[in-house]
């Protein structure tokens, strides 16, 4: 269980209310990523040499793979932990069988928004794939500035990557057929983007945002449903695999989930151990007084002070 890669690099720990963060410290840590097939396998990815990093960022683990990681790394500290499903959908069948896992409800829901995106965009959904090599500096083109104004990238730094080596790696896994990326338009204009790399038979769920203006056009929604039918009649997958963290977006499109955990292990120094032991205190406290406000009805009182 050891190798040379992946590498090291700055991590940002984040103390934060809801989507507001208030207070980041760095640590440079090697990520360690299960995928979706070391999760529903039980393997656990190769554990790279430290060197000089501070620890590990451990993403999406399965219960059963945490003893085994404690093992490889005795006497690390364990922290920031976040516990979800991870959210996926079993592509076997056609886009036909996957809609009728929905309520008919839903499906009614899917199908107004996507008529009214259609109305709106002159009477058909301008969707657009690329995934060909010349295609993707037309993709980031359009993709990234629309990424800068989305809350994913202002709130959660998780906006479209934009270093010329983020475009070159795009053309290297287009000329590899090995990506899927999306742009929804209305009236000309790119409103909501999806990029979804490809490994083996699995499509990961990477980057997608919409522009928040046009958020009563259900744009994400209207963009996942678009994809989702396109990518089906490639009869090529087996799963698409929404990756780490909870979400209602993956909750409603996903057909099966698996529990897992993503959390640091950083070396047993006084400083890790300080800070750990604070951001632990700190989400308690957080947690006690969302409690504190759902019994006091004060809720929408707190939703609307994170906001301002």
């Amino acid at each position: 269980m050891t190798g040379s890669q992946p590498q090291a690099a700055p991590h940002r720990i984040s103390y934060t209310i809801g989507s507001r963060r208030l207070i980041t410290v760095g640590r440079n840590v090697i990520p360690v990523a299960f995928s979706l097939t070391d999760v529903l396998a039980g393997r656990i990815p190769t554990i790279p040499s430290i060197t000089h990093a501070d620890g590990f960022r451990i993403l999406s683990a399965p219960p059963a793979a945490e003893a085994r990681l404690r093992d490889a790394m005795p006497g690390f500290l364990m922290g920031g932990r976040e516990d979800y499903e991870r959210h996926y959908i079993d592509m076997t069948g056609s886009y036909d069988d996957y809609l009728a896992r929905f309520s008919g409800k839903t499906r009614s829901t899917l199908r107004r928004k996507r008529r009214k995106m259609e109305n709106e965009s002159g009477g058909s959904l301008d969707l657009r794939l690329y995934s060909r090599p010349e295609e993707m500096d037309e993709f980031v083109h359009h993709a990234v500035p629309l990424s800068r104004i989305t809350y994913q990238a202002r709130l959660l730094d998780a906006g479209l990557p934009e270093s010329e080596i983020a475009r070159a790696e795009m053309r290297e896994l287009a000329w590899q057929d090995r990506v899927r990326a999306f742009l929804l338009f209305l009236n000309g204009e790119p409103v909501a983007y999806l990029y979804l790399p490809v490994i083996g038979e699995t499509l990961v769920y990477a980057y997608l945002g919409y522009d928040p203006a046009h958020a009563n056009l259900s744009p994400g929604t209207v963009l996942q449903m678009g994809a989702l039918e396109r990518l089906f009649a490639e009869q090529r997958y087996r799963y698409f695999d929404f990756t780490e963290g909870e979400g209602a977006h993956k909750r409603l499109f996903g057909t099966r989930s698996a529990p897992c955990a993503s959390f640091l292990l950083l070396r047993p120094t006084l400083a890790n151990r300080a800070l750990l032991s604070s951001l632990k205190a700190f989400d308690a406290a957080v947690g006690n007084a969302r409690s504190l406000a759902a019994r006091t009805g004060a809720e929408h009182l707190l939703r609307r002070a994170l906001r301002t």
